[in-house]
């Protein structure tokens, strides 16, 4: 096959730019590696950015200055699996920040980005046994910032008390 990659491209009315550089703020391992700028042919003010390419954690993603004919969505969102309550709470404050919060780890950044912030851990609690994974799931849908000690409290072998 002669296929290079695939990666996200992510359409923004005209913010795509300063969405790349806030990202690549937050997130090690992570750079600005091209933007390409509207000439006089337009569509886009002259100068302007209309393609950044980027890196985050080495992965790479394109952003376009489209303009506003399309918006992201929930139905697209980008996952970070942490290992780390510290990484959870850094990172769901940063992308937070001027967005929306909302439920089991997901919220929405000030460019309109879904991020789903949550533990790597996750997969492995949710397996196996069913009533494990009914607790987990419970104490999950009660969480908007994911709290990994509440999921493996949750995942523990509950005692009957007398």
């Amino acid at each position: 096959m002669a296929i290079k990659a695939i990666t996200p491209f992510l359409w923004y009315d005209n913010n795509a730019e300063d969405a790349a550089k806030f990202y690549v703020s937050i997130f090690g391992n992570s750079r600005i590696t091209h933007v390409s700028r509207y000439g006089d042919a337009g569509p886009g003010p002259k100068g302007s950015a209309m393609v950044v390419a980027f890196e985050l954690e080495g992965r790479r993603f394109t952003a376009l200055n489209g303009g506003p004919t399309y918006k992201l969505s929930e139905a697209f969102s980008l996952l970070v699996d942490c290992t780390e309550q510290a990484d959870i709470d850094r990172l769901w404050t940063a992308l937070g920040e001027g967005g929306a919060y909302n439920v089991c780890g997901w919220l929405k950044d000030k460019f309109g980005l879904s991020w789903q912030i949550n533990y790597a851990g996750l997969p492995d609690l949710m397996t196996g046994d069913p009533q494990k994974a009914g607790r987990v799931m419970g104490a999950m849908m009660k969480m908007k910032k994911v709290d990994i000690q509440a999921l493996k409290d949750a995942a523990a072998p509950h005692r009957a008390t007398f």
